[in-house]
């Protein structure tokens, strides 16, 4: 296999060695041949990442076919599932169990590896994001040896390899803390978007998920607010018919002919963007958890994703309203707008502080980069951090001024990984070189 391309066309790599391991050992031999041979690895999950992390100039791991639950523990609470597993296939697998993650994003193609090395997270002001749902990592280092690690073994480990960029080595298995199955009851609605705004503070507090996703040259927000039922609360729904139509019919059809349409025709895309938000309907529904969370996703797009304070999110909010208009290039995509706890992981987003995280994106094939450019500008001055896994152009120096931790992880890289077998261009520029101080 060779000529790989990321989800988002935005990254690819044609590397000489494709290693497909099936188990624990294979995968450390397949590290230990490249390590010997002076050649660096890197893993790859399903190719979800808009940034060039998973690229690999020389030997890459395929990790398709490492998959599924490995065990469970008595109670339930426990569970650790190899680490090429899709979101979507573990989601299958808890359900069969009478078990759920506590939170998720609203994309399920991703490996369980993937989601926590690049600090993937949903929505929820007293949820953190996916990476704080780990209980124990196993990992296979640069010289094949396979340790684990979790809060009371080789705790500072843990702390870095919980947001670990790949950097410290190729995770193998993922204990996870889940718990029993349970219900949401969803809403979404269009709203006007200044009563969005003026209510968000509320709105993060009173529902358990809340995000809305503002569409540009329009009026409205569509809102959503999910809610956790009581236990053994029924489920209800949405009708086959309605759930096709909604999801399938406006939301990745429709949406995706009037997105070409914009790029055919630029002078369309506000026009057809005042539509859209104007077309928005409501819908009320409960389900079990992954079903409320998930949505399918078959509009391709670019995008770029910043953590900032929450308090600053009115701030950078109010200043991306006042660019859009003003781009030569119009914007066929909405902004999504989400909110996450604060948590102690060395690189995740949300490290320190409660966050609230805002993502804009474009259509493929449509310009994007004056538009990213100008919201980094906006970001940097409050700021932001961006996700791993979403574009960005931060590098080192950059960085190491938003993670209070930033040298902790570097030092915790140095001691696993010193001669950069794990390394890429990605990390050579967001994390400096394996030794020396980051560049200033």
């Amino acid at each position: 296999m060779s000529g790989w391309t990321n989800w988002a066309g935005t990254a690819s790599a044609d590397p000489r060695h494709v290693h497909t391991p099936r188990s624990t050992g294979e995968i450390g031999a397949a590290i230990a041949e490249a390590a010997a041979g002076g050649r660096r690895v890197r893993a790859w999950g399903s190719g979800h990442s808009f940034t060039p992390i998973a690229v690999a100039d020389s030997d890459a791991i395929d990790l398709g076919g490492w998959t599924g639950i490995s065990s469970v523990d008595a109670d339930g609470a426990l569970v650790t599932v190899r680490s090429g597993t899709t979101l979507k296939q573990l989601n299958a697998e808890l359900d069969g169990l009478g078990l759920a993650m506590t939170n998720l994003g609203d994309i399920d193609a991703q490996t369980i590896a993937g989601v926590i090395s690049t600090g993937t997270h949903g929505t929820g002001a007293r949820f953190g994001g996916l990476s704080t749902q780990v209980a124990r990592l196993e990992l296979v280092l640069a010289d094949g040896s396979v340790v684990t690690c979790s809060a009371d073994e080789r705790p500072e480990l843990f702390h870095a390899a919980r947001v670990g960029l790949g950097a410290l080595g190729v995770i193998t298995q993922v204990t996870l803390h889940c718990e029993p199955s349970f219900v949401l009851s969803a809403q979404e609605r269009p709203e006007p978007l200044e009563q969005v705004l003026e209510g968000f503070d509320a709105s993060a507090a009173e529902n358990d998920h809340f995000e809305f996703y503002w569409f540009p040259y329009g009026k409205n927000a569509l809102v959503k607010r999910n809610n956790r039922l009581p236990v053994g609360a029924a489920r209800r729904p949405l009708g086959r018919a309605r759930q096709f139509f909604d999801y399938e019919i406006m939301e990745n059809v429709a949406f995706g002919t009037l997105c070409r349409a914009g790029r055919a025709m630029p002078r369309l895309v506000r026009p057809l963007g005042r539509f859209a938000a104007a077309a928005l309907s409501a819908r009320q529904y409960s389900d079990t958890s992954h079903r409320v969370f998930v949505t399918h996703r078959g509009v391709r797009f670019v995008e770029s994703e910043f953590a900032v304070p929450r308090e600053s999110v009115h701030h950078v909010l109010a200043e991306l309203r006042a660019l859009v208009p003003k781009l030569a290039d119009p914007v066929a995509f909405p902004v999504e707008v989400r909110v996450a706890a604060a948590d102690d992981i060395w690189l995740s987003t949300a490290q320190g502080r409660d966050s609230a995280y805002v993502a804009i994106h474009q259509f493929t094939g449509m310009p994007y980069r004056k538009y990213f450019a100008g919201f980094a500008s906006i970001v940097a001055e409050v700021a932001g951090r961006p996700h791993w896994g979403k574009m960005h152009d931060l590098d080192a120096a950059t960085l190491a001024k938003l993670y209070p931790h930033f040298e902790d992880f570097r030092r915790v890289r140095r001691e696993v990984d010193p001669d950069g077998v794990f390394a890429n261009a990605y990390l050579d520029r967001v994390l400096g070189p394996v030794e020396g101080p980051v560049p200033e």
